[in-house]
């Protein structure tokens, strides 16, 4: 039992699954922290970009097929 004892207090496996878990819970929280400032981040430039789109009207050009004069416009590129 003594040595059992003895051998226990040296085994140092246990105090490195304790880093590791330390470790990871760490990496962890720094992510969900992370995660919920850019998520707020998003919400507040999805706020001013529909409060800037609110306002703003658009018309469509007035556009006739089909008659009128004929004046067309040719572009030509060549590569070279």
């Amino acid at each position: 039992m003594i040595k059992f004892i003895k051998n226990f207090r040296k085994d140092e496996d246990g105090a490195v699954t304790v880093d590791w878990v330390v470790l990871t819970a760490a990496v962890v929280g720094l992510a969900a922290v992370a995660y919920t400032q850019v998520g707020s981040g998003t919400d507040a430039l999805a706020g001013k970009v529909d409060t800037a789109l609110s306002g703003v009207t658009v018309t469509a050009p007035d556009v006739s097929v089909g008659g009128g004069s004929s004046s067309s416009s040719t572009t030509s590129t060549t590569g070279g």
